[in-house]
């Protein structure tokens, strides 16, 4: 999908950005370098028992058999019921390392994302998010940007130089946060509240950067999103949210 230009010439401290203007010439990483299993455009809906996250097959790394791929389907992988908690429940770290409570943000249709600068992804994701957000924040609509580095190693720059590249490249407003762990034992709270909130296949795990999470405005996940699938592919459902 082509990506939208986007004008906006300015940031705000409150969406982690400033002004100075660098070039970037580093080459993006592979899209899924290393990866056992490719994952197809899919969401999880929250609202239906029934939803499944992935309809399509999987090819998946025989545990018996190193090196060799099986294909499988799965259809039986369904989200998890939330939780009495909320996403307003929980406090995070800004880029800049100041206590953000989440409940700053209540009453608002939220899509939280975790970034890298270095995936085959960035691009495509960068571009469409900033659009979206450019045509719906005056709506009600914020976009909640999470980097790690868990996925291939492409997040492995500073908080400050995450911001940089984010704001000078791509002109992000929406809000960016401290670089977090979204697997594993030092899973971030809030994403722990995600995932117990919308199990996918194999469970809790993310899979891979880019994968997206739409909150409603009274804090609960009601759609998970692989990383293939595109922000552009989420506008309706986000229309949806906020004309409910």
């Amino acid at each position: 999908m082509a990506s939208v230009p986007f004008s906006t010439n300015f940031c705000t401290p409150l969406h982690a950005c400033f002004q100075t203007k660098t070039t970037q010439k580093s080459s993006p990483s592979p899209l899924w370098p290393s990866m056992a299993f490719s994952v197809p455009s899919a969401k999880v809906s929250i609202g239906s028992s029934k939803s499944a996250f992935f309809r399509s097959g999987l090819f998946l790394q025989s545990s018996n058999f190193p090196g060799i791929f099986v294909k499988s389907r799965f259809s039986g992988v369904y989200a998890r019921a939330a939780t009495d908690k909320t996403l307003y429940d929980f406090t995070v770290k800004d880029i800049d390392g100041k206590e953000t409570p989440l409940s700053k943000f209540k009453g608002k249709v939220l899509l939280i994302v975790n970034v890298a600068s270095k995936c085959g992804l960035t691009t495509g994701n960068y571009s469409e998010l900033s659009h979206l957000y450019e045509k719906y924040k005056t709506q009600g609509f914020e976009i909640l940007a999470f980097p790690c580095n868990q996925f291939g190693g492409q997040e492995p720059g500073s908080n400050p130089e995450i911001k940089q590249f984010a704001c000078t490249r791509f002109k992000a407003e929406f809000p960016i946060f401290d670089k977090v762990d979204v697997n594993g034992p030092n899973t971030a709270p809030v994403y722990q509240f995600l995932k117990s909130s919308a199990g996918g296949f194999l469970g809790d795990v993310i899979k891979w950067n880019f994968e997206k999470f739409l909150v409603d405005k009274n804090g609960k996940v009601v759609e998970r999103y692989a990383p293939t699938t595109s922000p552009f592919q989420i506008e309706k459902d986000i229309q949806k949210l906020l004309a409910a």
